[in-house]
């Protein structure tokens, strides 16, 4: 079943509210474990404070051998399965990993986890701490967005950015949304590339 070798990253599937727990058991054990966490402002009724909140609701990531070291994880309390194709574990790439260090490094920016990639037109990010990055752009009012897609993992992120460091993928135009809302927001963004 299992024939990769080697090092690689791989996303593991765990209990609800079990990231941070399962992380923490990793790290104990000595396994190379990765939980992008976002530092949160939450408002209760006599308070106000700072929380430290998992990215992605059920993730964490690993960096093993997937031959020597699956059965370990796999029996960690809290981790559910692999996230992969069938039985396969699929590998995360490392540039996968270090954008999501970069965007939990930039909490400000990151707006929402969306579990689908919307249609839109791909830019790349010419300056900024999202140098390079590619994604999706979307225009809701006032506000310019990029949605960055892990395919891997079948989770994305919405994060805001200025528009004039976007520069379009030619050729990469995703088909338009129907609604006229979405249209409009699009075209008045592909107009701004256009003047650059």
């Amino acid at each position: 079943m299992i024939k990769i070798e080697g090092l690689h990253w791989y996303a593991l599937y765990v209990r609800s509210r079990y990231e941070k727990k399962v992380h923490q058991i990793f790290l104990e054990q000595e396994v190379v474990s990765f939980l992008p966490l976002l530092d949160t402002w939450k408002q209760w009724s006599d308070r106000r404070k700072k929380v430290s909140e998992p990215l992605f609701r059920g993730y964490v990531f690993v960096n093993i051998n997937i031959r020597k070291d699956h059965i370990q994880v796999l029996d960690t309390e809290g981790v559910v399965k692999f996230i992969g194709i069938g039985r396969t574990p699929s590998i995360i790439a490392e540039k996968d990993i270090e954008w999501l260090r970069k965007l939990v490094r930039e909490p400000d920016a990151v707006k929402r986890t969306v579990a689908i990639l919307p249609p839109g037109q791909r830019v790349r990010v010419l300056a900024g701490p999202f140098k390079d990055l590619e994604g999706v752009v979307l225009k809701e009012g006032r506000e310019t967005r990029l949605v960055v897609f892990f395919d891997t993992i079948m989770q994305g992120v919405e994060v805001s950015i200025f528009p004039d460091i976007l520069m379009p993928i030619r050729g990469a135009v995703e088909p338009l949304r129907k609604d006229s809302s979405t249209r409009s927001g699009l075209t008045s963004v592909e107009k701004h590339f256009l003047r650059l």
